[in-house]
């Protein structure tokens, strides 16, 4: 009997720390934007990102300048990490250790370039393990591993609670139902629930009991701001990794590893000096460029935020990057699937459809264009010449496409993206960059090919129906 009692007055006087509860779903939001920023910033992908640079349409449209484009990535990625750095810093009070309330602080300093001076000044550098400073690779990939799965238990528990407040309503429907319709019988208590409800309402509590165990739900706020912690500082050193010879006044690489200083466990993919002389900006289009005054006040990353502000002679500052984008792979699939068998009606109602995605601009533009065509091509030409017409417009329209539609198909899958997460649904996959998109792009520039892809689709449509008519006659 006086064990019990022990334990119960131990309990007492060390009270269990609070667990994360309710807040584990935006926790769960920046970790998971936090583990996406890692793989999106693995060698594979920022070798990929450094090909989709030197594509063509990005190179057409947006810029041929790779250092500007660079400086545009690591001005998006930035924006990403202080977006989950501000989440962390709200749960960051809640935690006991006076390091990790201070994360503000330390998050500043980070950005600085102080954090050892920091950790000093707090009396904590004896933390530096702990925190991460100086994992090896194969470490790092533990965490982020780890916190995938946080990130995966905490999505399902969240599916699993919807689940479960939809199955408790449609149980008090029916109660309800029953009791109208049960006629002028006296019910004394209400209707007894079947036992196989029973058993899927007890049986999916019990899962979400040990969901709640597995995700960050029944996690301390110490552990799960802390793991966060070290992301944000991999991530960040992987930033200034990989930027930090592009972007004036980074920090160096070589301060988050405290036994080597000259050397982080993932070094940059290339190696090259860049000229003193390098301007801060080197763009091919006139559209962006850095604004006048820039004073010595300014860290990097104020210069940075600049590279995002959007010129309204771009799609994106038009607000048409995702309808141009819908038009363009509309017009991509009526390209692929114009040697399909289909009706003329059905073949009419998809172009008709595409007329409508138009804004009124583009719509008048393609059809002077059209009219042009039609003056110059239609009159007098002779049925022979209509294959040989018809085939260059298919070359053009394909090799228009072929460049446009990966900017197309970007610009969707980051709208798609960002859409994820304000519907908390949550996703660690390496994140599409906005230079990969229409964001960026020169408004005249991308309307004048994509006006000459519905011309050239519209030409083409032409020349099959006279064809086909000279073969039925």
């Amino acid at each position: 009997m006086g064990v019990p009692k022990v334990v119960a007055d131990l309990r007492l006087r060390c009270p269990q720390r609070p667990v994360v509860g309710i807040l584990a779903f935006e926790a769960a939001s920046a970790m998971s934007r936090l583990v996406s920023l890692h793989r999106s910033l693995a060698e594979d992908e920022v070798r990929r990102l450094r090909a989709d640079m030197r594509s063509p349409g990005v190179a057409y449209l947006t810029s041929k300048d790779q250092i500007f484009l660079l400086r545009l990535a690591c001005a998006e990625i930035v924006g990403d990490l202080d977006l989950a750095a501000a989440a962390v810093s709200r749960l960051a009070p809640r935690c006991r250790d006076p390091l990790l309330r201070s994360f503000d602080r330390f998050y500043a300093n980070l950005k600085a370039g102080g954090v050892f001076s920091f950790l000093i000044d707090a009396r904590a550098a004896a933390d530096l393990d702990r925190l991460g400073l100086g994992s090896t690779a194969k470490r790092t990939e533990k965490r982020v591993k780890r916190m995938e799965r946080y990130v995966a238990a905490t999505s399902r528990l969240y599916a699993e609670m919807e689940a479960l407040n939809e199955m408790e309503a449609e149980e008090k429907r029916t109660q309800k139902q029953w009791r109208r319709h049960s006629g002028p019988i006296l019910v004394q208590k209400p209707m007894p629930v079947p036992d196989s409800v029973h058993f899927k309402l007890r049986s999916h509590e019990h899962m979400i009991r040990r969901l709640k165990e597995e995700s960050l739900w029944n996690k301390t706020f110490d552990k799960v701001v802390e793991l966060m912690l070290r992301a944000v500082i991999t991530v960040f050193a992987r930033i200034c990794s990989v930027f930090g010879l592009y972007v004036l006044g980074l920090p160096s690489s070589g301060q988050f590893n405290p036994n080597n200083p000259c050397k982080h466990s993932s070094g940059p993919l290339e190696r090259r000096v860049v000229p003193q002389h390098l301007p801060f900006l080197r763009n091919s289009s006139p559209i962006l460029s850095t604004p006048p005054g820039i004073g010595a006040q300014e860290t990097p990353f104020d210069r940075l935020k600049k590279f995002l502000k959007e010129s309204p002679t771009t799609v994106g500052g038009s607000g048409l990057a995702l309808r141009y984008a819908n038009v363009i792979l509309a017009a991509e699939k009526l390209y692929q699937e114009r040697n399909r068998v289909a009706s003329a009606a059905a073949e009419q109602s998809e172009r008709d459809e595409l007329y409508e995605m138009l804004p009124s601009g583009m719509r008048s533009a393609v059809r002077t264009k059209l009219r042009d065509c039609w003056r110059r091509e239609g009159a007098g030409l002779p049925a022979a010449g209509d294959d040989s017409l018809a085939e260059g417009w298919k070359e053009a329209v394909a090799a228009i496409l072929e460049w446009l539609a990966p900017v197309a198909h970007d610009t969707v899958r980051w709208q798609e993206q960002r859409s994820m997460e304000r519907e908390q649904q949550l996703c660690t996959r390496p994140r599409t960059l906005m230079l990969q998109t229409l964001h960026f792009a020169d408004g005249d520039k991308t309307e004048a090919a994509v006006v000459e892809v519905l011309v050239g689709l519209s030409c083409m449509s032409w020349y099959d129906h006279r064809r086909r008519g000279s073969i039925s006659a």
